[in-house]
């Protein structure tokens, strides 16, 4: 398996906090293995703090993430002329990132 930031991965400390969609690989767990979300840096309605909130929620609940949650991020990749949609890469390898802390 390729090495995770050769994939393109890369540490939370530099993600992007300006409200665009990014893909980030959420912590595995006692919930299940390591996966990725699409998530983007903003403040969740009724609340006066900014987190992580998944962009896929509902209007009747939101999935949010603090940044110990997450192992690495990576831009949102865009569509090209040859494909339609965006392929979602394989979680990042959480041993890949443990110089950066794991917050646990």
């Amino acid at each position: 398996m390729a090495d995770s930031k050769e994939a393109g991965w890369l540490p939370m400390a530099g993600a992007f906090r300006d409200g665009r969609r990014i893909l980030v690989t959420v912590r595995g767990g006692e919930q299940g293995p390591a996966e990725v979300d699409t998530v983007r840096w903003a403040t969740v309605r009724g609340s006066s703090e900014r987190r992580w909130v998944a962009t896929d929620m509902g209007p009747d609940g939101f999935v949010t993430y603090e940044d110990d949650e997450l192992v690495a991020w990576m831009p949102w990749p865009e569509p090209t002329h040859q494909q339609s949609s965006v392929t979602i890469p394989a979680p990042a390898d959480e041993a890949d990132f443990e110089d950066q802390g794991s917050g646990i």
